[in-house]
């Protein structure tokens, strides 16, 4: 399987930074055996698809509804009309800052697969879950929930981020990151069968040129959803080149 590794940019980006954009396709045709991408601001996609051609650019979010009264919102069809590829549903701060349920996330997964989108589900627990022992129930439920029933296909990948690692500078230690992925991996495949196996579960805790290439060898780990390491080509290009060692 190959490694897939998607910087998400977060609330952070503006035309100044379309170079930097540049630079960072640039970086990732040295790797061309990763799979990578950029989740960028909906307000750059249509400047950056222009600026960088070929390489994927994505969303951060997509509404479950494909038009209608939803002020502010940004469905699947106008992400794609903007020249998006993909998109990120579910992101930890979303679930915490916008209160997004699994109900939500399964909806806007369904409406962004409609639209032609790939999509990246991410799921994770809080320290406090995490300390309480209920990491595997949570993640596992989330997963559960979360995805539709037609999640099987290489739209769909899953992102394992234990909130408490991101933005932080804190990594999971590589055991429990593995253990976490064969549960997820296994989840998959009881509910998919064989096509639970082709389904992509990247990392998205504090992942850098540091630690991807201890993290990217793990069992399971199949690429990573990178947060501040992806906002410059000068800290994105070591993780594409750990992912390039390890999938060799």
């Amino acid at each position: 399987m190959r490694k897939f590794i998607v910087g998400n940019w977060k609330m952070n980006g503006m035309s100044s930074d379309l170079d930097e954009i540049v630079a960072i396709s640039a970086v990732a045709q040295l790797h061309p055996s990763v799979d990578s991408a950029l989740c960028i601001p909906a307000t750059l996609i249509d400047r950056a698809v222009t600026a960088v051609g070929a390489f994927p650019i994505g969303s951060q979010d997509c509404h479950m509804q494909r038009a209608g009264a939803h002020t502010g919102c940004v469905s699947g069809d106008m992400l794609l009309d903007a020249g998006a590829v993909l998109t990120i549903i579910g992101h930890s701060e979303r679930r915490a800052a916008q209160q997004e349920q699994d109900s939500d996330i399964r909806a806007k997964a369904e409406a962004a697969k409609a639209a032609g989108l790939k999509t990246i589900i991410c799921v994770g627990e809080t320290l406090d879950e995490r300390e309480a022992g209920k990491a595997l129930d949570i993640v596992l439920g989330q997963v559960a929930h979360s995805l539709p029933e037609a999640a099987a296909g290489d739209w769909l990948s899953l992102a394992y981020e234990p909130v408490w690692a991101i933005g932080t500078g804190r990594v999971a230690e590589p055991t429990d990151v593995a253990d976490m992925h064969a549960a997820i991996r296994a989840a998959l495949v009881a509910r998919f069968g064989a096509e639970g196996e082709k389904i992509r579960i990247l990392y998205g805790g504090s992942m850098n040129g540091d630690n991807a290439a201890v993290l990217l060898a793990l069992p399971n780990v199949d690429g990573g959803l990178i947060g501040g390491a992806s906002l410059t080509a000068a800290k994105f290009q070591p993780i594409l080149a750990a992912a390039q060692v390890s999938g060799e």
